[in-house]
């Protein structure tokens, strides 16, 4: 007996909901995964909206794409969320004296937040989008584990640390086996209108914008002192929040100034080398400046922490405190409720209220086997 067509089932496609922001690597992403048998629909994030902005042509660069590729295209307005979970947090960090990290909050609240829930919600297998990351399967506990992709220099999982090994097996990363050139040269091949489209910068969704005046436009200016190590006025500052760990301009500091030295004797000082800011004392709104070795620490905590699995077995593990920064030899203490990291070298920069995020033992040879354990925010 012959079975008739409806009774004869076609296997059904997985449906992916493609985050496309508008720009070559989304864009190639859309063409990997249809060309993948996947059921694709784009959708763009609408986040983000004021003069100079680039909201408008990035929607249209991404409509042009699915209409290409004849797939489904939605936008979702997160406008205001964006502005409530991701903006005022920044605001509130250089507030409170700290300096904050926009991208990793925008990931865990927005792009892994609201829209991981909605595409889950409709019915979609899982998510992808166009950051620079691999996810491998663990061969003990046969978890997925977050990545450093083929193209190392691009590597995005310092901003995805927040994820959990839940969402990742719901999640697709489409370039974590391509280099930034391979993803120009397969847009270049494929004809797309965005191939030579230059990358965003600054913060998610908001742009390469002048953050000091993005700052003063918000919190206003709020004048203090500089101090060096031993306490001693040395100069004036705009306000903490216009200065992070490691900064060595925007401050003024006098040409001449007395200092009282260890033994209550005074002198008068001139002709300094560069200073660079050290310390934000928030709570007598001063800002402590330093020579170039008062910048460097071997050691510092970490709290809020967060395993993409489980705590690190090993307490010899590698820690990037900034993105595309290096992977650094450490030891990694963990207590109850936060953990102390002891570089095996001191590093300029260490700024509180970022992340430092963990990853397991280095392995040149397989870079994708580098994996994102986890972290937490400096204190």
């Amino acid at each position: 007996m012959i079975p008739s067509k409806t009774a004869t089932t076609k296997k059904q496609r997985k449906k992916i909901a493609l985050g496309m922001s508008g720009g070559v690597d989304s864009s190639v992403c859309a063409h990997l995964l249809v060309e993948q048998g996947y059921e694709v629909t784009g959708v763009y994030l609408e986040c983000w909206k004021a003069p100079g902005c680039r909201s408008e042509e990035d929607r249209k660069d991404a409509l042009e794409v699915a209409l290409a590729l004849n797939i489904p295209f939605q936008v979702l307005d997160f406008k205001h969320a964006y502005r409530d979970k991701v903006v005022q947090y920044f605001f509130d960090e250089y507030q409170a004296g700290r300096t904050p990290n926009p991208d990793v909050l925008c990931n865990k609240e927005i792009k892994f937040g609201l829209f991981y829930d909605w595409a889950l919600r409709e019915g979609f297998d899982a998510v992808a989008t166009g950051h620079y990351a691999a996810i491998t399967t663990d061969a003990k506990s046969n978890q997925h584990q977050l990545a450093i992709p083929v193209d190392a220099h691009k590597d995005q999982t310092y901003f995805l640390y927040l994820l959990t090994a839940t969402q990742l097996e719901h999640i697709h990363f489409p370039l974590g086996k391509y280099t930034k050139s391979q993803v120009r040269a397969e847009a270049k091949k494929r004809d797309l209108p965005v191939a030579t489209k230059k990358d965003s910068v600054g913060i998610c969704f908001i742009g390469d914008i002048d953050v000091s005046a993005f700052l003063k436009d918000e919190l206003g200016e709020n004048p203090g002192e500089v101090v060096d190590t031993q306490g001693n006025v040395i100069g004036s500052h705009r306000g903490l929040w216009f200065y992070t760990v490691g900064q060595r301009h925007g401050f003024s500091i006098e040409k001449h100034t007395v200092i009282t030295q260890k033994d209550g004797s005074t002198m008068l000082k001139q002709n300094f080398p560069p200073y660079y800011v050290i310390k934000k004392n928030a709570e007598k709104n001063q800002l402590v400046v330093g020579f170039g070795s008062d910048t460097e620490t071997n050691e510092f905590t970490i709290t809020d922490l967060h395993w993409i699995q489980n705590p690190p077995s090993s307490q010899q593990v590698f820690v990037r405190i900034r993105h595309t920064g290096q992977l650094l030899p450490a030891e990694l203490v963990i207590t109850e409720d936060c953990a102390t990291i002891r570089l095996h070298t001191a590093v300029k920069g260490i700024a509180a209220g970022q992340s430092a995020v963990i990853y397991n033992s280095l392995n040149t040879d397989q870079i994708n086997q580098t994996v994102c354990l986890g972290g937490g925010i400096i204190t």
